[in-house]
């Protein structure tokens, strides 16, 4: 497939590589906007409160070292499967260049970090996708990974704990991107029958084929507030069906009501709220 060429000149942003992403403030005197209330407020108390919006609790996106800083034991963060990253197996027009600017963005080589560690004494595995690395979405290098991951998980006997964000399969890679949900679902199974215990963490956004596939296969399913969750987006379920949707509707709040979602859990709790299920499912098993 290195041999198949698009023929074609990119004719809109998308096309070219994406938007640019507006970086975070990094200093402490720099403040952040919340989009929620649209209060200002000094970047440093943002991030001391997990960026958390101080005011109305609104949810800012975690990169995924910073959301496995929050979550893990000081210290018990193990990486696994660093070299696992993608290529452009279909030689899609500017995607290389695309995962440069990610890897810039994001300091990932990958949308998703995995590891081995403990939170709250309890040992388990651990992936967070980073919506700077082309929001979060699944080629074949994360699928590969989160494969390895459940696959390290069922040799060791450990429990998996999973934050997902995602924009769903990574379009540049094709067919190759879709296979990966049966690929993910298949390790996830197996890691199930052998009673080992798997949660998951819906963040926002996410959607598409990670949706489709392990994000909604945990044992348990957590949400944070406020986190869109769904398959397609709202505007073509709309056109689709003729119907106005509520206003909540692929949001956390809503999945939760329709029995999605097993509890919403906000991030100031999300680390005791997990210990607790680890300790609960001791041992991994579910």
């Amino acid at each position: 497939m290195a041999g198949l060429h698009f023929l074609y000149k990119p004719e809109n942003q998308l096309e070219e590589g994406g938007r640019k992403s507006a970086p975070l403030p990094q200093d402490a005197g720099e403040e952040r906007t919340c989009p929620n209330c649209h209060g200002s407020f000094p970047a440093e108390a943002v991030r001391a409160n997990g960026e958390v919006c101080t005011v109305c609790g609104y949810h800012f996106r975690l990169g995924a070292r910073a959301r496995i800083a929050l979550t893990a034991d000081e210290g018990s963060f193990q990486e696994l499967f660093s070299d696992t990253v993608g290529s452009d197996p279909l030689s899609f027009p500017g995607y290389g260049k695309k995962l440069e600017k990610a890897r810039a963005a994001s300091g990932e080589r990958e949308a998703v970090l995995c590891g081995a560690a403990s939170v709250g004494g309890h040992p388990c595995c651990l992936f967070a996708m980073d919506s700077l690395f082309m929001m979060g979405s699944m080629g074949t290098a994360v699928g590969e990974k989160i494969t390895l991951l459940f696959e390290y998980a069922l040799e060791h006997r450990l429990p998996v704990v999973g934050f997902t964000v995602s924009g769903g399969a990574r379009m540049q890679e094709g067919l190759l991107s879709l296979m990966q949900m049966a690929k993910t679902s298949g390790a996830v199974r197996r890691h199930s029958d052998a009673g080992l215990f798997y949660l998951t963490v819906l963040t926002d956004p996410t959607t598409g084929g990670v949706t489709a596939s392990f994000a909604m296969e945990g044992d348990v399913i957590l949400a944070e507030p406020g986190a869109t969750v769904g398959f397609a987006g709202a505007r073509v379920v709309e056109q689709t069906t003729g119907r106005a949707l509520p206003k909540d509707f692929q949001k956390s709040e809503f999945i939760l009501e329709h029995g999605f979602a097993d509890a919403i859990v906000p991030r100031g709790d999300l680390r005791r709220t997990i210990s607790d299920l680890l300790q609960y499912h001791s041992g991994g098993n579910a």
